[in-house]
């Protein structure tokens, strides 16, 4: 017997009036039980609400741009048999989630492959692997070194893919001469008075340019070096054999015996803004740098957008930051982007947070912009606006469908722990595959479906993964945040040692940050930990080494540090927990 159900929203962290950004399902569509329906505002994650129940679906209840709440109505479900159960919990969480421990994955229904052409092909090879990036390239000279035959595809004109000529490291170049910036101003203080910066854009611009240069040299040599073939076009599957990449030379045919998709993702472009004025970017156009704008707006508080706000903060622009969540960086706990928030509040004109960007229109005097919400600015026309809402993969863009591998709506590829899709012989990997989004853990997972493909009996199981904001101060976290154990219902323990107390904090002035690590009750097991401040994402792998290895409070209290360092803030953390620490006073609970 037939029954209508409600599909609601389930607990979503406690943050309500959260936007959809994207319907998957539409009335008449049969559903799957924990079939992803809606997703949610997205930072560097984004959050899939599935389904409770199968049915078909009767009619939806919310649209593109809705505001939603736990307890919502997303559509109504014609069921057969018993009511469903209680909602689910959202398929995707603000990263890092625990690596063990992935969220549901949406549906992908396999497509029917292509024949083979019987085209005559213009490569063979053992192994092809689309994409460049850290993961395609670590892929592919993996499976190079274990012997196999192997050819690498990539668009741009060099390797490294998006992180290395458009992302991670161009940023990064310029995020170190923000901070020298930032630096030189404030040794006023400490009676050491350097001259106003003058400011060369089109050095800077060379000085980033030189950086990517270098380390895309040194890929390209390495690739000669293990003899990859490298192959610069766009690529795109014509059956599970095959591969056709469109070249400046025209057409070429890759017949390969397996596959590594690690095709990336792109940035998300809000329908809202005119991306036909090159006024409105992304992360690539704000890293081209062609000037500095007099009044700067960045849409997304998460971290590329706080990376950027940084950046031309320091180089002399009016920056506002509007962010529709409660706070900057959604994925962190509260308490770790507080004194980011207050040390880049001095920076920028303003941070904005429940609000959102409703309208965009490019005029004579700016990019002009209408706002909702709590915080509404006072400026409205803009010289420039970078988009920075997250990133969408690009499964749907390259062909799966004639290999007959399996794409979700939104474009992720699910994969096992040996990183294969549903057709043995082709893996995924990197952003393409879901949350997190991060060059290093594709890195991983490159690793291991090199080693599968050379038949090494290999598996991706990392505990966690870490995230870095190479903001300043930097804000770095792993494994378990606090707000995810509260909402797990976890027992947990913190140990958390301020900057204010770290002698080398102190001497370098910079105290606003501290190291905290959370613990499991029961083990006193390290589960997830977090340091805002200087370097903090170098002093993070330290945490993510501990939980990796099951490290006790104590194994990291007793581990001797050296002094004055910040590294050492770590085993002080774990000394505040273990209750034996003599660089505070911690007055004894009664």
């Amino acid at each position: 017997m037939a029954n209508t159900i409600e599909i609601k929203v389930p607990d979503i962290g406690g943050h309500d009036n959260v936007p959809v950004i994207e319907v998957l399902v539409k009335a008449g569509d049969t559903v799957t039980k924990e079939q992803s329906l809606i997703t949610l505002e997205s930072d560097k994650a984004t959050m899939e609400v599935p389904s409770s129940a199968a049915g078909t679906v009767k009619e939806l209840k919310v649209k593109l741009g809705d505001e939603v709440s736990e307890g919502t109505v997303i559509l109504l479900l014609e069921t057969e048999g018993a009511a469903a159960p209680a909602p689910a919990a959202p398929a995707a969480a603000p990263a890092p989630a625990p690596a063990s421990a992935p969220a549901p994955k949406a549906e992908a229904k396999a497509p029917q492959a292509a024949g083979a052409s019987g085209r005559s092909a213009d490569i063979t090879c053992q192994l092809v692997v689309l994409g460049s990036g850290p993961g395609g390239y670590s892929a592919a000279f993996r499976a190079a070194d274990l012997g196999l035959d192997t050819v690498l595809v990539e668009r741009y004109d060099t390797l490294g893919g998006v992180c290395l000529n458009v992302g991670c490291i161009p940023s990064k170049a310029l995020l170190h001469a923000a901070a020298v910036i930032d630096e030189a101003e404030a040794m006023a203080a400490h009676g050491v008075t350097f001259g106003k910066p003058k400011l060369d854009i089109d050095k800077l611009r060379g000085f980033k340019t030189s950086v990517v240069g270098q380390l895309t040299k040194g890929l390209a040599g390495m690739a000669k070096q293990r003899k990859v073939r490298t192959v610069v076009g766009t690529g795109s599957f014509v059956s599970p054999h095959e591969m056709e990449v469109q070249t400046g030379e025209g057409t070429k045919l890759i017949r390969f015996e397996q596959a590594v998709i690690a095709a990336g993702s792109q940035s998300v472009k809000l329908p809202a803004f005119p991306w036909d004025d090159e006024r409105v970017m992304d992360s690539t156009g704000a890293l081209e740098m062609k000037d500095v704008p007099g009044k700067l707006l960045v849409v997304g508080g998460g971290i590329i957008g706080l990376e950027m706000a940084t950046v031309y903060a320091e180089l002399g622009s009016e920056v506002t930051v509007v962010e529709f969540m409660d706070q900057i960086i959604p994925g962190a706990d509260a308490d770790l982007v507080k004194p980011l928030a207050k040390r880049l509040g001095g920076k920028v004109k303003g941070i904005h947070l429940k609000t959102k960007v409703t309208t965009a229109k490019a005029t004579k005097k700016g990019i002009e912009v209408g706002y909702e919400g709590e915080s509404i600015p006072e400026t409205t026309v803009f010289d420039r606006v970078l988009v920075a809402v997250g990133r969408s993969p690009n499964g749907n863009k390259i062909g799966a469908d004639k290999a007959g591998v399996a794409v979700t709506e939104r474009g992720f590829i699910n994969v096992d722990t040996q990183l294969r899709t549903n057709v043995p012989h082709i893996f995924a990997i990197g952003d393409i595959v879901g949350q997190p989004m991060l060059a290093h853990k594709a890195v991983h997972e490159a690793h291991v479906a090199a080693e599968v493909a050379a038949g090494h009996k290999a598996h991706f199981d990392a505990r966690v993964i870490p995230s870095v904001a190479f903001t300043n101060p930097e804000v770095a976290w792993v494994g378990v945040t606090e707000r995810e154990a509260k909402e797990k219902g976890l027992k947990v323990g913190v140990g958390k040692f301020p900057w204010a107390a770290s002698g080398r904090a102190i001497g370098i002035a910079r105290t606003e940050g501290f190291t905290k690590l959370i613990f499991d009750e029961e083990t006193h097991r390290i589960v997830g930990g977090a340091v805002v401040g200087v370097n903090a994402g170098d002093l993070i792998s330290e945490l993510a080494l501990a939980i990796e290895m099951g490290a006790e409070a104590a194994d990291i209290a007793l581990t001797v540090h050296p002094h004055p360092t910040l590294g050492e803030s770590v085993g002080m953390a774990a000394e505040v927990y273990e209750g034996t620490i003599t660089d505070l006073y911690i007055p004894k609970k009664k």
